[in-house]
């Protein structure tokens, strides 16, 4: 294996709130930290400066159609709204 970055550690929300004045620390000295909750990652502390992690894109988005595209389309029994509410009600009565 080649060099790579070094892993993150990984710090419980219990460490965290236990020991927040040496994680603070670390993280002014440029140390990340990978928080989590019952073993599940849940997020990252990372210093100020430290840079943000690039995505490589596979591909440009397109945006082809969308709401505007959309019309209305007409109905076969084109009733007035009132008279439909008129007969929902009349099962009430």
């Amino acid at each position: 294996m080649g060099m790579s970055e070094p892993q993150d550690e990984t710090l419980s929300q219990r460490g965290l709130r236990n020991e927040s004045g040496r994680v603070l620390r670390e993280v002014s000295e440029g140390r990340s930290f990978v928080l989590t909750n019952r073993g599940v990652a849940v997020g990252r502390i990372v210093p100020l400066d430290a840079p943000a992690p690039t995505l490589p894109i596979a591909r440009s988005a397109k945006r082809v159609g969308g709401w505007a595209a959309l019309k209305p389309q007409p109905s076969e029994d084109d009733r007035p709204m009132i008279q439909i509410l008129d007969e929902l009600r009349e099962d009430r009565v």
